[in-house]
C-alpha cells in the first residue's frame, strides 16, 4: 500500500526514483508522482494510473536535481485525480510532502488552516499535513536545517493516526526529512548518497546497508550523513542491517508473473520454513525463536490466533492444529477486530500474529492490544526487521524470502508449516508419545518432494481454469482442516480474476448454500480421503443433482468415487489430515492464477488491492 522513495545524493534523483516507484508497483496503487529539487527549483508532475502515465509526462518534461522524492498513491481520502494524487504542496508552494497513512483529525485541521487563510486543493488528508508543517516552518524566523525539523515535531505532535512521510522544502534544498508512526519507513545508506523509502525492494539495487525507522522517529538525509531524531529532538540509536538474497527475489526469472515464480517455489519455502527446526532425537520441534521454555509453554491453557486475509485463513487451520495435536483450546480472531473486542482472556492465554510483512496495520495494532493487557504475543512473519518482529515477544520467522505477488502464496504455506511445527512442539511438551512425534516429523520431512509432484499438475489445472473461467460465481467447499482452505481459494480467485467466489463448509450447503448451485457455478470441493470423504460425497451429490459443475481435489489412490460423479478431478499425493492443507491450497492457487490470465487479468497488480495494508 502506498509507496514512498527519496534520494538525495550525487546522482540525477529523477531515474533512480522512478526505478524504486517501479519496485514498489507490487504493493497496489492508483497514482504516481515525483518532485525535485534542482538548486531552489521545485518540480513536481503526477499522474492517476500506472507509473507509465508518469514516464509520459517525464519524457516530454525532464526533472532536474539531486534530490527528490516520490510516491504511489493507494486512495484512502479523495477519489484517483490527479489533484489528489502525491507530492502536495503547502500554502507556500515551497514544501513538498508525500504520505503513507491517515490523518484521523484532518478535518479539525483543515478546519483551523481555511479559517486562517489556507486553501487547499485536493481532497485529501495528506495536503493538510503538507500545510501544517508549513505553516510550522514559516512562523519561525531562521530558515535552516533545524528550523525545518522542529516545525516537522510541531506539527506531528498536533496530528492524530498514522504516518510514514518524506518532504522537501527550496529553503534547504540539501536535506530529506522522513517520519513515521504506524507505516514503514526504511533509511538506505550509500556512500555521499542516501536514500528513503516504505520498502527495502526500492533500495536494494543501489546499497545493502538500511535502517528501519521505529515509530516516533524522525530522519535527516543529507548526502555525507544522516541523523535519527524523535519528537522532542534527542538523537536516537540505530542498528544497521546488511540486506542479503533480496535482489534475487525481485527477479521474475523465466517466469511471466511474480505470482507463478512465487507458487513453483513453495517446495523450497516450505522446506526452508522446517529446515533445522525438526529434532528426530528429541521427536519434536526446536523454535528457539518463541523464547520460553517448556515449562512456560506447558503452562498455557488457551491460544489465540490473529491475522488478516491469507494470514487469518492460515490461522484458522492453525486452531485445527493446535487443538489435534497439541489439544490446547484455540481460537481465531480478526486483527481487525481484536483491539475494539473486549475478549475475556486469562493469564495463561498466550496470542500469535501473523503477518507476511510483519507491518499489517490492524495485526500490528492487535498486538499492541495484546501486550497492552499483559499477555504474551508472539509474531509469525516473513520480515525479521519488520514492527511486528521488532515489537513481538518472540516468534518464528518464515524464511520464505521476499512474495511480491500482491495475492499470498508461499507466505500461506510457510505460516500453515510453521502453526504445524508449534502444534508438533506443544504436543510433545503434553501428550504425544515420541513415536508419534516421529512419525509426524517423518511425514513433514516428505512435504517437499509432495509439493513438487502437486506442482506437476500445472498443464492440468490450467485446462480446467480455461473452461471455467467464464462463469460469473463459484464456490469453494472443504470440512475441517479443509474449511479453511476453501476460504483461502475462495479469495485468491477473487483477488486476481474478479470473480464472486465464496468459501463455505461443505455440510453448509444444504443450510442455504444450495440456492447458488445452478448449471452456470462450478462448484470446488476439496475432498480428501479423511475421516469426513463419505461426507463430501453426499455433498457432491447434492449439487449434481442440480446439474451443478464439480471440480473436486481427492487423494492419490481414492479418488473412483469421485472420478464417478465429478466432472474433473485434481488429485493430490496422500498425506495426514493434518497436512492435507498445505497440498490442497496449491491447485486453488494454480486455478485462481490460470483463471485470471484467461480473463486478462494483471495478476501481479490486482485493482484496488495492496500487498503490504499499512492503514487501518
Amino acid at each position: 500500500m502506498c509507496g514512498i522513495v527519496g534520494y538525495l545524493g550525487n546522482k540525477d534523483a529523477m531515474p533512480i526514483l522512478l526505478e524504486g516507484l517501479h519496485r514498489l508497483e507490487y504493493r497496489g496503487y492508483d497514482s504516481s508522482g515525483i518532485a525535485t529539487l534542482d538548486g531552489k527549483k521545485l518540480s513536481i508532475l503526477k499522474a492517476p494510473g500506472r507509473i507509465s502515465n508518469l514516464e509520459e509526462l517525464i519524457a516530454k518534461k525532464n526533472l532536474q536535481g539531486h534530490v527528490g522524492i516520490s510516491h504511489t498513491r493507494w486512495a484512502t481520502h479523495g477519489e484517483v485525480t490527479y489533484q489528489n494524487a502525491h507530492p502536495h504542496l503547502d500554502a507556500s508552494g515551497r514544501l513538498a510532502l508525500v504520505h503513507n497513512g491517515v490523518i484521523e483529525n484532518y478535518a479539525k485541521l483543515r478546519d483551523q488552516l481555511e479559517k486562517e487563510g489556507h486553501t487547499f486543493h485536493s481532497q485529501t488528508d495528506s495536503e493538510v499535513l503538507a500545510h501544517l508543517i508549513g505553516r510550522a516552518f514559516d512562523l519561525l524566523e531562521e530558515k535552516s536545517e533545524q528550523t525545518l525539523i522542529t516545525a516537522l515535531q510541531d506539527a506531528l505532535r498536533r496530528v492524530d493516526g498514522t504516518y510514514g512521510i518524506a518532504l522537501v522544502h527550496t529553503e534547504v534544498p540539501e536535506l530529506v526529512i522522513g517520519a513515521r508512526r504506524g507505516s514503514p519507513l526504511v533509511l538506505g545508506i550509500g556512500k555521499e548518497e542516501h536514500f528513503l523509502a516504505s520498502d527495502v525492494s526500492a533500495l536494494v539495487m543501489h546499497t545493502r546497508d538500511v535502517v528501519y525507522l521505529n515509530d516516533y522517529e524522525i530522519v535527516a538525509l543529507r548526502p555525507d550523513s544522516f541523523t535519527i531524531s524523535n519528537l522532542q529532538g534527542d538523537g536516537r540509536p540505530y542498528n544497521i542491517t546488511t540486506l542479503d538474497g533480496l535482489a534475487h527475489d525481485m527477479d521474475k526469472g523465466a517466469y511471466p508473473h511474480y505470482m507463478i515464480k512465487e507458487i513453483f517455489e513453495q517446495a523450497h519455502t516450505v522446506h526452508e520454513a522446517m529446515r533445522g527446526r525438526l529434532s528426530l532425537e528429541e521427536a519434536t520441534a526446536k523454535l528457539g525463536g518463541l523464547e520460553m521454555s517448556n515449562a512456560q509453554l506447558r503452562d498455557i491453557e488457551r491460544i489465540v490466533l490473529s491475522g488478516c486475509g491469507s494470514a487469518m485463513h492460515a490461522a484458522m487451520v492453525g486452531e485445527y492444529l493446535l487443538e489435534s495435536l497439541a489439544q490446547i483450546p484455540t481460537e481465531c480472531e480478526f486483527a481487525s477486530e481484536f483491539r475494539y473486542r473486549n475478549l475475556p482472556m486469562t493469564k495463561d492465554t498466550l496470542v500469535f500474529v501473523l503477518s507476511q510483512s510483519g507491518e499489517t496495520a490492524d495485526t500490528l495494532a492487535a498486538l499492541r492490544e495484546s501486550q497492552r493487557k499483559g499477555h504474551r504475543t508472539l509474531g509469525i512473519c516473513n520480515n525479521v526487521a519488520s514492527t511486528i518482529a521488532r515489537e513481538s515477544n518472540g516468534g518464528v520467522y518464515m524464511h520464505a524470502g521476499a512474495e511480491i505477488g500482491v495475492a499470498a502464496t508461499k507466505s500461506f504455506t510457510s505460516q500453515v508449516t510453521i502453526l504445524t511445527l508449534i502444534a508438533l512442539l506443544l504436543g510433545r511438551i503434553r501428550h504425544l508419545s515420541s513415536s508419534e512425534g516421529t512419525k509426524i516429523i517423518h511425514q513433514l520431512e516428505t512435504l517437499p518432494e509432495k509439493i513438487e509432484e502437486v506442482l506437476r499438475l500445472h498443464e492440468e489445472i490450467e485446462a480446467i481454469a480455461r473452461r471455467y473461467a467464464s462463469a460469473r460465481v463459484m464456490l469453494f467447499m472443504g470440512r475441517q482442516f479443509n474449511y479453511p482452505i476453501a476460504l483461502e481459494g475462495a479469495l485468491k480467485l477473487k483477488e486476481v480474476s474478479y470473480i464472486a467466489a465464496s468459501g463455505y463448509p461443505s455440510a453448509e450447503l444444504k443450510h442455504g448454500v444450495i440456492a447458488l448451485v445452478n448449471e452456470e457455478t462450478p462448484s470446488i470441493f476439496i475432498a480428501p480421503h479423511d475421516a469426513v470423504f463419505s461426507k463430501n460425497i453426499s455433498s457432491i451429490q447434492e449439487v449434481k443433482a442440480r446439474r451443478g459443475p464439480v471440480i473436486a481435489l481427492g487423494t492419490e489412490g481414492h479418488c473412483a468415487e469421485l472420478e464417478s460423479i465429478c466432472d474433473h478431478v485434481i488429485t493430490i499425493p496422500s498425506t495426514p489430515d493434518y497436512l492435507t492443507p498445505i497440498l490442497a491450497t496449491i491447485p486453488l492457487q494454480f486455478f485462481a492464477y490460470y483463471t485470471a490470465l484467461a480473463l486478462g487479468c494483471d495478476v501481479d497488480k490486482p485493482r484496488n488491492l495492496a500487498k503490504s495494508v499499512t492503514v487501518e
